[in-house]
């Protein structure tokens, strides 16, 4: 019998269905003007306050070991890569569009995990990230009626700094989950905030008084996802967590049509349960002895 998913898919998952629905709050916080670039630094901010706060109540230190500050480095600069290629990409191509290009990042952490990790891939892993690609084109739609090459490069962007963040963050187990937030929103917040002033795109605090409950839940959102997605990155293989991520676009399309009143069609509904089925199949496959035995990651936070 299979046992019940590990700890590191669980908190995956739970990421992946904050950000689900952090995406319709910051749709909503957009409608009434606040942009994205904005969210991103204020979210920032909150995160660093947090992080201050839980240093201070648990005694946690900030340091980072010196053999991990390549990995922290790298993850720093690849959350940031994240953040302003992914907002920038919907500049230039349709939302569908760049989120279906951003998604690939499950298949490029599948692709080269062997030789990054060394794990041997074999046809049920790999059919198993092509169901769930195939299941996030068919929720978020084709829309690819205008393609601009610099939105799909910026998503192309996106997508393997996400890939590179996962790794990364694989890779500094020593250095605690307070400590790895501290330092990537310390990376994120100064060159966010040039991007926002070099284009105009920064609502002064005022501003968020126009959609006070769309911006607070989006922040929440993100903060709870944020902290969920680092946690599970040293508790289980990239891999693993990647595939699980694919649930997001499934939970932001489902929250949009129950919070916004957007319709889905049965093609989204059908990729919806393909996603659905993916994730399933990636926890069966975790929970093989062999798989269970090749998962050495573990922190406490």
């Amino acid at each position: 019998m299979t046992s019940l998913p590990g700890p590191g898919l669980l908190l995956a998952l739970g990421a992946a269905f904050s950000y689900g629905f952090n995406v319709v709050f910051a749709r909503m916080a957009a409608d009434d003007g606040i942009t994205g670039v904005s969210l991103v630094i204020y979210r920032a901010l909150v995160m660093l306050a947090l992080v201050g706060v839980a240093a201070l109540l648990w005694r946690r230190s900030l340091r980072v070991p010196r053999e991990e500050w390549r990995a922290m480095g790298v993850l720093g600069l690849a959350s940031l890569g994240i953040g302003t290629a992914y907002l920038s990409s919907v500049a230039f191509v349709p939302v569908s569009v760049a989120v279906v290009i951003f998604y690939t990042f499950p298949i490029l952490i599948v692709l080269a995990s062997p030789f990054v990790e060394g794990r041997r891939l074999g046809a049920p892993l790999l059919g198993v990230a092509a169901l769930a690609f195939v299941g996030v084109v068919c929720v978020v739609g084709p829309g690819f009626e205008r393609l601009d090459p610099r939105g799909v490069g910026l998503a192309l962007v996106a997508s393997v700094c996400t890939a590179v963040q996962f790794f990364a963050a694989a890779r500094a187990t020593r250095t605690g989950l307070v400590a790895k937030v501290f330092w990537i929103n310390l990376i994120v917040i100064p060159t966010t905030l040039l991007v926002a002033l070099a284009f105009g795109a920064l609502n002064p605090p005022a501003d968020l008084l126009r959609a006070p409950w769309a911006v607070t839940l989006t922040i929440a959102g993100f903060v709870i996802g944020f902290f969920l997605q680092i946690a599970s990155l040293v508790r289980a293989a990239p891999v693993v967590i990647g595939l699980a991520f694919c649930a997001e676009p499934v939970v932001a399309t489902l929250s949009s049509a129950a919070i916004l009143g957007e319709r889905l069609g049965p093609l989204q509904l059908l990729g919806g349960a393909l996603v659905l089925a993916a994730i399933m199949a990636n926890v069966i496959l975790d929970n093989r002895p062999t798989a269970r035995g090749r998962n050495p990651v573990s922190e406490t936070p």
